[in-house]
């Protein structure tokens, strides 16, 4: 098989996320104490222990979610299962971990540049009042037409007939009122802390921006999709320009595993908790095999 490496976003966390990882595995254990030195703080103990709270927070679920990913990349590799991979890609701050898997930049340099884009986004979320909502079974022009009438924006195009959208929270609170107006039978108010990828992230972007011309990049060791096109990045002012730009851009997932799959891969392997990139796989294309690795067990 041709694997395309599948790394989970923002929302997948959850207390207890890794620890049998980290009990079963030297490998593992040497990456949450690296991920604590990096950070200057006990990320092994908020991801085992919680509380939810406090895990949930932007500037914490972030660094989890790359470091749980990294630790299963780092145990497939060290039991010489990643040789059939051919490509990875993530689900927004996933794209961090796709590209350090890929060799862009190492385990530590790729964790200071999720936990900067975490402190970064939670920022502007204290700094404005944001929502989201997710909108169900409805095509992308529909939802293009309501995000315009209302002045707010598509964040995520996760999948067919799944889509997310972002704005100023009374905008968004007024446009799912008007969807279910307008016949659209399933829109609902996410319970998130702002409006992520959209132009209320903007504080983020520039300040990123900023703090992401002093990291060195490299050449991906094998093909990285990027939210922003759905298509594959490869040059290293290319990737950080990419990086920089899905702070507020839409993320077109749905494009992302269409392209892996037209370049040649015939399977996905979803690295991170709860299943949620496995399931959007399915949702888009049920033939498409796909293997979920969380915890100890899936090894």
């Amino acid at each position: 098989m041709a694997i395309a490496l599948l790394f989970s976003g923002q929302g997948a966390q959850k207390v207890g996320m890794g620890q049998s990882l980290h009990a079963a595995s030297a490998t593992a254990r040497a990456l949450y104490d690296e991920a604590g030195r990096v950070l200057g703080w006990d990320l092994a103990r908020i991801c085992f222990e919680g509380p939810e709270a406090e895990l949930t927070q932007t500037k914490v679920c972030q660094p989890a979610l790359f470091v749980h990913g990294m630790a299963l990349h780092a145990l497939l590799r060290e039991q010489g299962r990643l040789a059939d991979v051919t490509c990875a890609l993530g689900l927004s701050l996933g794209e961090i971990t796709a590209l350090a898997a890929a060799g862009v930049f190492d385990f530590a340099t790729g964790l200071a540049v999720v936990a900067e884009r975490g402190r970064l986004m939670q920022q502007a979320c204290e700094r404005s009042v944001g929502g989201m909502a997710a909108v169900i079974g409805e095509e992308r022009a529909k939802v293009a037409e309501l995000c315009r009438d209302f002045g707010i924006e598509a964040a995520n195009f996760n999948a067919p007939g799944q889509i997310i959208v972002s704005g100023e929270k009374t905008a968004v609170e007024a446009a799912v009122a008007a969807a279910k107006e307008r016949g659209m039978k399933r829109v609902m108010p996410l319970n998130v802390a702002g409006a992520y990828h959209s132009r209320l992230m903007e504080p983020a972007r520039a300040a990123f921006a900023e703090y992401l011309a002093g990291v060195p990049f490299a050449r991906p060791q094998f093909t990285v999709f990027t939210n922003t096109t759905g298509q594959p990045v490869a040059e290293p002012e290319d990737i950080r320009a990419a990086l920089v730009r899905q702070v507020v851009s839409p993320v077109l997932w749905e494009d992302c595993m269409r392209s892996a799959v037209a370049a040649g891969a015939t399977g996905f392997w979803e690295l991170g908790p709860g299943g949620v990139l496995a399931g959007l796989a399915r949702r888009t294309d049920k033939t498409w095999p796909v293997k979920s690795f969380a915890e100890a067990a899936d090894f």
